[in-house]
């Protein structure tokens, strides 16, 4: 089933904007990436969530959940981001908005779903200090405020239990809206007022699911109540509901609908409701949504509705499709796609734009307002997890909180990540793929091994790991386009059907048109450790099983990489092990040879650097090139904890392999390059997989970073060329 023309359109904006134009135009990239636990360092866990600026611009505010807080960054210098400073709210804090010198900060403090509490807590920005708490009378989520700076408007959501009866709803106590009309800029418990908002939606009216509040520039305030599929228009001086309307259902095609190990839009979901998260106004007759979902919908997408509640345009498939097209899509989340959440509307110059933060996918879609269907620009990566967002328009910045904090299990914790306008082109995504013949994307993601065509410069193939098993792949990659294009995609079959129980992390030319592929294997999950001999339509030809003496001292970390050295009958393979075996030295691990004509096995041993405190080092790809192989070993460490990425060259002539039960030579290895501050030039954190090394037919080193299938992880993919490899 194609995609629709809407959507066909947007694909080529995409597929346009991530060329680099004659004349380079004004777009966003990131800058800067501040690591929040700088601002809590003794903190079990630290997030940011909501992110708000001070009026001048020159400091950031957020709110931080698990932590009990408000962080503040120092952004005078954008690009060098610095900790501010930090207090404790007594509560969770939801939300946070600025006016002038004082932060207003949204804190839940119920003791459970019953007894809902929260209170309005006011800061003075300069000293830190509180100056008032004010009792709001139940659970607080998002917080806004009008142009003038005189009335603030509070989402009460009064959050349901999801463990009763599945999370349906009605679920009392409801949610209301709260309005502060404040007195000479200050709360008083006079100016408090609250607004009912039941008996308004169509579904569970007398259970208001309160989730997210906006202003226009004529005081009205945008509620959505998200369970409630409701959008609500309240006049802020009056506090009386003047208008509303439901968010409606759409069906959506050409979507991948299945968590099944492969990224497949032949799919399509009818009927779904959009239950809107944030909400933004475009001006005072339009507004524009995300459709997240909650209980019951979620239609993947964003809507621009008119103040009547007639659609003006939805973005349909389009931010999944785009996601895929990057590498960026959940196929863990099939439910909900990308799951569009937050939302920024900001006037820059002469331009409109429209954020859209993607919490699953870990990108931000850029679009332009032009008053009737959206014009789509970029998008860019973010966090993991982007929730909150800020412009800054004077100073032409851009800013995400990105709340997952996964340090507990080695990952990558929280960070607000900043972006600027500004000329030139943009510089993500660095891999994109095109549509198929169905008019379908490409779908790719966690690239784990490359190989260069052996004539035709700046073509690769690429394969990834099992993070889609159900379709294992090889991927031609044209690299002689900015971004780098995936222009095919071979599924690996066994007789004619997708290959299972694969791990590819190595590919290399078997100099007939096919490919020898590496896979890591898992014995204890009956995936083995093998080599593979595909044809050019990727049939398996070949299964070569591990010896029993390599597999006496197995462990899951195995085949890394694999290179061919040699041609016909005197053809060997190299296979990079990826850590030490139960058999090796602390410190060596294997390099295993194995030549297809003899069936003969081998080794030898290569040193790995010493690890950091609390790392443990490896490598992750072998390629041959001349008279070396060059080798990237790596740490398992990211952000701030990684201290070794780099590419090492082990002379071809000391590649005389051993029995395997016998006494291994070890190999001597040369320093070829750091990648650190290659990774670092993107401005995000420093991630951990660096995969794949390929040298092109014409001695170009390209290297291509693992992106996990966007699980647990932001979903960026580097891809960057390292020059001539002499």
């Amino acid at each position: 089933m194609p995609i629709k023309s809407s959507t066909a359109a947007l694909v080529a904006a995409l597929l346009a904007t991530t060329a680099l134009p004659a004349l380079a135009a004004p777009t966003f990239n990131r800058i800067a990436s501040f690591p929040v636990e700088l601002n809590a360092p003794d903190a079990e866990a630290t997030s940011s969530e909501i992110i708000t600026a001070t009026d001048d611009g020159m400091m950031l505010i957020y709110s931080d959940s698990p932590n009990g807080g408000i962080g503040f960054i120092d952004v005078t210098d954008p690009k060098t981001p610095k900790p501010a400073g930090y207090m404790d709210m007594g509560g969770e804090p939801t939300s946070v908005t600025v006016i002038g010198a004082k932060a207003y900060v949204a804190v839940n403090t119920r003791e459970n779903f019953v007894e809902q509490t929260g209170k309005l807590v006011v800061v003075d920005i300069a000293t830190k200090t509180v100056d008032g708490e004010f009792e709001l009378g139940g659970q607080p989520d998002s917080i806004a405020h009008n142009k003038a700076g005189t009335i603030l408007a509070i989402a009460i959501e009064n959050e349901r239990d999801e463990e009763v009866n599945d999370g349906a709803i009605p679920q009392l106590p409801s949610g209301f809206l709260v309005l502060v009309t404040l007195a000479d800029g200050a709360v008083t418990e006079a100016g408090i007022k609250k607004v009912e908002l039941t008996g308004l939606s169509d579904i569970a009216p007398e259970d208001a699911e309160v989730e997210f509040v906006a202003f226009n520039n004529n005081d009205e305030v945008a509620v959505t109540l998200q369970e409630n599929n409701w959008i609500a228009i309240i006049d802020a001086k009056t506090g009386t509901v003047t208008g509303g309307f439901t968010a409606g259902s759409t069906s959506v095609e050409g979507i991948d609908t299945k968590n099944d190990g492969q990224i497949d839009f032949t799919g399509s979901k009818d009927d779904l409701l959009r239950e809107p998260d944030a909400v933004k106004w475009l001006d005072a007759d339009r507004l524009v949504v995300a459709n997240e979902g909650d209980w019951n919908g979620g239609s993947r997408g964003f809507t621009i509705f008119n103040r009547d509640g007639t659609v003006s345009w939805d973005s349909g498939n389009a931010l999944d499709v785009m996601a895929a097209q990057m590498g960026h899509y959940p196929d863990q989340r099939n439910k909900k796609g990308v799951e569009p959440e937050g939302l920024e509307v900001a006037e820059i110059g002469d331009t409109q734009f429209i954020f859209v933060a993607e919490e699953r996918s870990s990108l931000i879609a850029i679009y332009k307002d032009t008053g009737a269907a959206p014009e789509y620009l970029q998008s860019v990566p973010s966090g993991i997890g982007p929730e909150g967002l800020i412009a800054i328009p004077e100073r032409n910045l851009l800013v995400t909180a990105n709340e997952n904090d996964l340090r507990e299990d080695g990952l990558a914790g929280s960070h607000v990540m900043l972006y600027e306008l500004a000329e030139g082109t943009p510089n993500y995504p660095q891999i994109v793929s095109d549509l198929d013949t169905d008019g379908h994307p490409i779908g790719w993601a966690a690239l784990s091994g490359a190989v260069a065509d052996a004539e035709k410069p700046g073509l690769l193939y690429l394969v990834s790991d099992n993070a889609l098993y159900n379709a294992p792949s090889i991927y031609t990659l044209d690299t002689t386009q900015t971004p780098a294009h995936i222009t095919a995609k071979t599924i690996v079959t066994r007789n004619g059907n997708a290959a299972q129980k694969l791990d590819l992390e190595g590919i290399t030319l078997d100099g007939e048109g096919g490919f020898w592929l590496a896979s890591e294997g898992d014995t204890g999950a009956l995936t083995p450790h093998a080599l593979y001999h595909v044809d050019a339509d990727g049939e398996i030809i070949e299964e070569v099983a591990y010896p029993a003496e390599l597999l006496a001292g197995e462990i899951r970390s195995g085949s890394e990489g694999v290179t061919a050295i040699g041609s016909g009958d005197d053809m060997t393979l190299w296979i990079a092990i990826q850590r030490e075996w139960k058999d090796d030295p602390r410190g060596q691990l294997k390099l295993v040879s194995y030549q297809p004509s003899t069936q003969e096995w081998g080794a030898v041993r290569y040193p790995l650097d010493t690890p950091a405190e609390g790392a443990t080092n490896g490598v992750s790809e072998i390629t041959a090139h001349g008279d070396y192989v060059y080798i990237i070993e790596r740490d398992n460490q990211l952000a701030s904890k990684a201290t070794l990425k780099k590419i090492f060259r082990v002379p071809v002539s000391e590649l005389v392999p051993a029995s395997l039960d016998g006494e291994l030579p070890l190999v001597t290895k040369e320093e070829v390059r750091d990648l650190i501050p290659d990774l670092a030039a993107n401005n995000g954190y420093v991630v951990d997989k660096v995969e794949s090394l390929a040298i092109d037919a014409a001695g170009n080193g390209f290297v291509i970073t693992d992106n996990d299938g966007v699980d647990d992880s932001s979903g960026e993919t580097f891809f960057w060329s390292i020059g001539q490899i002499k």
